[in-house]
């Protein structure tokens, strides 16, 4: 039946396995997808969105290389938002409500268009292997499907086990089976493995809700999109989504049931996600707290099916009904179903080298919830990753790592491989040291050479780049260039209560003031004629706004850049001995021996690590 090797097998279809498989084929590499269920690839298991606070930034980098994610969340969405506008550009991070049947459908046509690329259903149940290597797949069916690679990104279907209230029973997801068979034969080759939790909340009928009594949350006015690309368009229209609260009376009612709660009667043994706790978790936590958000959003355009944000629980569920019908606005509230937590296999990432690719089984790669994540963004960026240098190995090609300074995919990549998670893992902008740098609206400068050069972005996307790059910085040169006179800016600098100026000054050097906006500065003569002569569009001029306004900041945390390199260029023999540095830490000869990092940089990121002992490393090593 399967008489040909492939060169990537990827198992299983969600965020992760869709962007494994659509790099891997896009590369060349001919590729196999197999899953449990084809009718639910990129299934949005959780709330109907893409994006949000650094979230957003990685959706844009995955656009950048070439992905699909960004693309899919633009043709599907229902709403746009760009977060944190009233902050700094290194916090802005874009935000869709997703049409969630659309968005699996257009996963789908778009895997379906992918030259490279075949599907397959069925459960893999385990793996071929040849000295050390592996070689294939074995299905539960019995089925031998020989591959150079394989990507695994099996979500929360390893062992998965749903919980609601006191009933448990096995599944990967609402109404489907868990898979079997994978983890057991992993640890028998030496890996180790974990339990990891995480929950959902009830969906219920739109129709039931009394809309008037909540706040409404209407998309942005003028909304933008994920992808770079000129295929795909803003919004004209969107669907708003509402905001409600619980109440005391809410919390005593779902306090009636914690008794008969898997999160407090032991059932549940595994760690949740810390920053989307459930809802007894919060009322549990945060006694102090009398009401708690939720957010009320529709699942789509036509659909009158809503997911309740901010109401995740595993409480039985009448508890749940209950207590849902004592908030505002859910007086006759009916389910379509309640909400449940599901506990699953993963495996601590420290086990991975910074390709995804396992230290254990040569050509094998885990991506997603399979590494300890959280989170649609963070799995496809990681499938991503994965189906790239699986690509690349079987290509016999150098593999593809992105720094930490060159996007969150690197931050995050590196946060697992270095420091492991024993919580699901979330990605913020505070992980990032050189967050200025990975701004959402730089992806394209970041990233996209990068993907051209993988043989993942197009010439026409590359141009695209090109030219906005181009143009915004011959902007800057411009403003750094001319000067206004006081009888033009001292009008403009009045009104915004801003210091009068004496005598002429270059406009960059006004424009860097605070206050002082892009449309302020077109109010200078000369500056419209050259944005209308160089036909610059708006991409272009929040891209000047922002090289302008945090000049200062960008050189600084490039310098710092700069100097972090510097110690990732000292590359540290593999499977070195550290247990022979007696002036080391204990802790430290122990972790660094664990996870064998590959530079100095990556060793001094690791936890338990201190300055100290990297100051020994060197001196060990004739630094």
């Amino acid at each position: 039946m399967f008489s040909e090797v492939y060169d990537v097998i990827v198992v299983g279809a969600g965020h992760a396995g869709s962007e494994a498989a659509a790099a891997a084929a896009n590369m060349g590499s001919k590729t196999l997808l197999v899953t449990m269920n084809l009718q639910n690839i990129a299934q949005m298991s959780c709330n109907p969105a893409m994006g949000g606070i650094a979230k957003g930034q990685i959706v844009r980098e995955i656009d950048a290389l070439g992905g699909y994610s960004g693309l899919v969340s633009d043709t599907s969405a229902i709403q746009f938002k760009m977060l944190n506008k009233s902050k700094g550009p290194a916090m802005w991070s874009p935000r869709v409500q997703s049409d969630r049947m659309m968005f699996a459908e257009h996963w789908r046509l778009r895997l379906e268009g992918t030259p490279n690329l075949d599907f397959y259903q069925e459960m893999v149940a385990g793996l071929i292997l040849e000295g050390g290597a592996v070689v294939g797949i074995k299905t539960s069916l019995g089925l031998k499907i020989k591959g150079k690679s394989v990507v695994l990104t099996n979500g929360t279907f390893l062992n998965g086990l749903i919980h609601i209230g006191d009933k448990n029973f096995g599944g990967g997801r609402s109404g489907e089976r868990a898979s079997t068979g994978i983890t057991e034969e992993l640890i028998q080759l030496g890996f180790e493995s974990g339990r990891m939790k995480t929950g959902t909340p009830p969906r219920v009928d739109g129709r039931s809700l009394d809309y008037s009594k909540m706040v409404e949350q209407p998309g942005d006015e003028k909304p933008s999109k994920f992808s770079y690309l000129d295929e795909t368009k803003p919004l004209v229209k969107q669907r708003s989504c509402y905001m409600t609260y619980t109440s005391p009376e809410v919390h005593e009612l779902l306090k009636e049931g914690f008794d008969r709660s898997p999160m407090f009667n032991g059932r549940i043994q595994s760690v949740g996600p810390r920053y989307c706790p459930s809802i007894e978790d919060k009322i549990n936590r945060f006694a102090d707290k009398d009401r708690h958000q939720l957010f009320v959003e529709p699942e789509g355009w036509n659909t009158c099916e809503v997911y309740v944000n901010g109401f995740s629980t595993s409480l039985p569920e009448d508890v749940q009904f209950k207590a849902l019908r004592s908030v505002v606005g859910f007086e006759k509230v009916k389910f379509f179903r309640p909400g449940y937590a599901i506990e699953y296999d993963y495996f601590p990432p420290t086990q991975l080298k910074h390709t995804l690719e396992t230290k254990l089984v040569e050509g094998l790669y885990f991506a997603g919830q399979i590494n300890g994540t959280t989170g649609y963004e963070e799995a496809a960026s990681q499938g991503l990753m994965a189906g790239i240098n699986a690509a690349l190995k079987v290509q016999e090609k150098e593999s593809f790592i992105l720094k930490r300074d060159e996007a969150y995919i690197g931050v995050l990549v590196d946060d697992l491989i270095t420091k492991g998670t024993e919580e699901p893992y979330r990605m913020f902008t505070s992980r990032a040291e050189y967050r200025t740098l990975l701004r959402q609206d730089n992806a394209d400068f970041r990233l996209t050479q990068k993907s051209f050069d993988l043989g993942l972005a197009s010439e026409k996307r590359l141009h695209k780049m090109e030219e906005k790059k181009e143009k915004s910085l011959s902007f800057v040169d411009y403003l750094h260039d001319t000067s206004v006179t006081p009888e033009f800016s001292n009008p403009v600098l009045e009104a915004k209560d801003s210091a009068p100026m004496k005598q002429s000054d270059k406009i960059f050097k006004i424009f860097s003031r605070p206050n002082i906006t892009m449309e302020d500065v077109m109010e200078f003569p000369g500056v419209n004629e050259f944005i209308a002569d160089n036909e610059l569009n708006e991409e272009m001029l929040e891209q000047t706004e922002i090289q302008v306004k945090y000049a200062g900041y960008i050189n600084k945390e490039k310098n710092n850049a700069d100097k972090l390199h510097r110690l990732e260029d000292i590359k540290i023999p593999q499977n070195f001995d550290y247990s022979n540095i007696k002036s080391m830490s204990y802790e430290a000869r122990e972790k660094l021996n664990k996870i064998q990092p590959v530079t100095v940089s990556q060793a001094s990121r690791i936890s338990g690590v201190s300055p100290s002992d990297i100051s020994v490393l060197l001196v060990y090593m004739g630094r």
